[in-house]
């Protein structure tokens, strides 16, 4: 037996598929507004999971970004420190090699060993350099100073690393120690025990220990241009993971938008679907709602 439909079963379908027309150019607007055709859970609840996966995953790869940026910036400040002090000890050795001749007076050998001392401070102040109020050549402990030009020569840094997470599991040590650079403590070609044995060479017309001296210097060099070509391929690493970082960011940055956004094009078209539907509406509507009790008694 079919249903009776009555005038007010009639009037409550009319005003429920007017709220549903109305809602929907409530979103279609709501997602012209925002751009985004996501903007609550319930407008696709699988697309959000989506999304917020999408979002932390881009906040992690911002971090590594970061981390990539802070190693780049203390590689090359390392970098450029290293740099002057193979400029210290080039001009070390020049100015030794002309005190080794044994055709120099006393008097410009003290002159010379002078200068040694100048270079000697020098060293001590590059060594005691700082990064963003860090000290770059003291491992871990940053906040402590790793030298004291009175013990220099006798004094060990800290041999910690500090890694920096430029991926996933991936962890990259971006200092060099001061031993690394300057030598152990101690030892013949300790940077701070060379040029002090120099200076005193000097003075006393040691030129046996003056040329000495040349071939310690030579030794550090060297030592210092393996910690600068290790620094070198540390920078070229990170720079490479820095280009991956950038491509993932894209990647991930598209992928949400194709999650997330509105197609504007489909929006306008939709609205304008919506509006012309809700007019329609209305015009059904006032057809279903014009007869009264009056009509009927007519």
């Amino acid at each position: 037996m079919p249903a009776r439909v009555t005038q007010s079963m009639m009037n409550s379908q009319l005003l429920l598929n007017l709220n549903r027309n109305l809602s929907n150019i409530d979103n279609l607007q709501n997602q012209m507004a925002t751009g985004r055709r996501i903007n609550k859970p319930s407008d696709d609840p699988v697309g959000i999971s989506f999304s917020l996966r999408y979002r932390s995953e881009i906040q992690l790869n911002d971090q590594y970004l970061r981390n990539v940026d802070s190693g780049i910036s203390w590689l090359e400040y390392t970098d450029e420190m290293l740099d002057q002090v193979n400029s210290v000890f080039q001009r070390v050795r020049e100015i030794t090699v002309q005190g080794a001749t044994g055709s120099n007076p006393q008097e410009a050998l003290n002159i010379i060993a002078s200068e040694v001392d100048q270079m000697y401070e020098q060293m001590v102040s590059i060594a005691n350099s700082k990064f963003n109020g860090k000290y770059v050549f003291n491992g871990e402990m940053t906040d402590v100073k790793p030298y004291e030009a009175e013990t220099a020569g006798s004094t060990a840094s800290d041999t910690g690393k500090i890694n920096f997470e430029i991926g996933v599991g991936v962890k990259l040590p971006v200092n060099v120690t001061g031993n690394e650079v300057f030598g152990d403590p101690n030892t013949a070609n300790n940077a701070f025990v060379l040029l002090r044995n120099l200076s005193e060479s000097l003075r006393n017309g040691d030129l046996d220990g003056v040329g000495e001296a040349i071939e310690l210097i030579d030794q550090r060099m060297d030592k210092l241009l393996a910690v600068r070509a290790d620094i070198g391929a540390k920078t070229n690493r990170i720079e490479l993971a820095e280009s991956r970082l950038k491509d993932i960011s894209t990647n991930l940055t598209n992928l949400l938008a194709k999650t997330e956004d509105a197609d504007m094009a489909e929006v306008i078209m939709n609205i304008t679907m919506a509006e012309n539907v809700y007019q329609a509406s209305l015009a059904a509507g006032s057809k279903v709602i014009k007869p009264s009790l009056v009509d009927f008694l007519r």
